[in-house]
């Protein structure tokens, strides 16, 4: 009787523990929430609470004043990690099966040349030169999706778990007729969704938060992804407030950290979601890449 009572005060401990630490991980998300709610005032002079001291939807109203921009905004940035997301994947899973291959001659080789690039890179300049001179994908989408295709920390991480799957499932397939894409897509792959989902999770993050390569290669409005949208959005709002002309503007009528933390909100919705979908495999894909001792 009095293990199982042990048993259960520690059970009630622990959860309550995971309950204070959700309530804590929560609390920044309702502040973020509930200041893009905020009058811009009273966020100066009181700071940030969980619930909005004077309601308003100043910051809402002036971001989504071109609905049809952000709305195609969105699309180009669903497109783009949708598309990205896929292709990384299936590029990056065959990358990661032929290093994980012991059989495979070259693979030291192709492995030191993989992780090279993570330690030295040519740089910004020689990188446009290719994207936008070389490969001509200037005002193109493909400039969003290409340079992000092999990550080789997502490839190392697809291998070390593909080095776990015992080589007998290989060589009994073999055995059985089975080609090495009939191996790698129909038992490597099925055994490694936890793998799998974590580092798509990683890629969908990387592609939907990325500004940068818009910042560089993108002219078009028409293409500008989300988050190059709001930032293009919170430049315009801080010209104003600098503007000569700021005089004959009341910048109390003009968003600020309201306005960016409705920003936040509109960029993190989506995202959610995703998270959701993968995330009965992401705690068993967290192990992904540890060390065996």
């Amino acid at each position: 009787m009095k293990v199982k009572d042990g048993s259960i005060v520690s059970k009630v401990l622990i959860n309550l523990f995971l309950t204070v630490f959700s309530v804590c991980c929560l609390i920044p998300f309702m502040i973020v929430i509930s200041s893009s709610f905020t009058q811009e005032q009273m966020i100066i002079e009181n700071g940030y609470s969980i619930f909005p001291r004077q309601f308003t939807l100043l910051a809402y109203k002036y971001i989504l004043a071109d609905p049809g921009q952000i709305a195609r905004a969105y699309g180009v940035t669903i497109m783009v990690t949708v598309a990205g997301t896929i292709i990384s994947l299936v590029i990056s899973s065959c990358l990661a099966y032929v290093l994980s291959r012991k059989d495979f001659a070259h693979r030291g080789k192709l492995s030191l040349y993989l992780f090279f690039t993570m330690l030295f890179n040519g740089g910004l300049v020689p990188s446009y030169i290719i994207v936008a001179q070389v490969l001509h994908l200037k005002d193109n989408i493909l400039a969003l999706i290409l340079p992000y295709l092999i990550v080789p920390f997502y490839v190392l991480l697809l291998r070390t778990y593909f080095s776990d799957i015992p080589f007998s499932l290989v060589e009994s397939a073999k055995i059985e007729g089975a080609g090495e894409l009939g191996i790698l897509f129909k038992i490597i792959l099925p055994l490694s969704l936890p793998a799998m989902a974590t580092v798509g999770l990683f890629i969908v993050l990387q592609y939907w938060n990325d500004w940068w390569l818009a910042l560089l290669y993108i002219d078009d409005a028409n293409l500008n992804p989300l988050q190059y949208m709001l930032y293009l959005i919170m430049q315009n709002l801080n010209a104003m407030r600098l503007s000569p002309l700021q005089g004959q503007i009341s910048t109390a009528a003009l968003p600020g950290e309201n306005a960016r933390m409705a920003m936040a909100v509109l960029a993190i919705g989506p995202i959610i979601f995703a998270f959701m979908f993968v995330q009965k495999y992401f705690i068993s894909g967290l192990t992904v890449g540890a060390v065996k001792g």
